[in-house]
């Protein structure tokens, strides 16, 4: 599922969405993209729809910052982390969990110690330098059992896949 956003604003709207109509405790959401593609913004939107009424930052440099809302919220970022080890050894395997949600950036590139149940949000800079791609893909059953949820909640920014153009 692809969609497009105009802004940081826009951003922030389609995670809000997202996570209105999605996540629920338990789930684990993978925020891949490069630097400035608006991870942090749509996590903002995504912890916002889940009751987070503190101010949402990147955890680059503290790794791990954790948030309450209506669910408890996890905010990861793994840019600084260079090997698995690490993650291990700062006990990384206790950031997801059933009573919260855990939202990590750069997930991607630690993906392969992670639950096989996430969705993976990846974001890309787009034509303007407001304008991002949002590709969003279901993994596992848990996600797939809402893939009309996801269309839904996405529609007001779907866009056509590159091939389709």
């Amino acid at each position: 599922m692809r969609a497009r956003t105009r802004s940081v604003d826009d951003t922030r709207a389609l995670g809000e969405a997202l996570g209105r109509a999605t996540v629920g405790a338990g789930d684990l959401l993978v925020l891949a993209g490069d630097l400035g593609s608006g991870k942090t913004a749509l996590a903002q939107g995504l912890a916002r729809a889940l009751g987070v009424t503190d101010r949402v930052v990147s955890p680059t440099f503290t790794i791990v910052r954790e948030y309450e809302g209506t669910i408890p919220v996890v905010h990861a970022d793994v840019y600084r982390i260079d090997t698995l080890q690490e993650l291990y050894d700062i006990g990384f395997e206790e950031v997801y969990g059933d009573d919260r949600v855990t939202m990590i950036e750069w997930g991607d590139v630690v993906v392969s110690v992670l639950p096989p149940d996430r969705l993976l949000v990846h974001l890309e800079m787009g034509e303007s330098d407001d304008e991002r791609l949002v590709t969003v893909v279901p993994h596992g059953p848990r996600w797939h059992a809402r893939n009309a949820a996801i269309t839904a909640a996405l529609a007001p920014w779907a866009c056509e896949p590159e091939g389709d153009r």
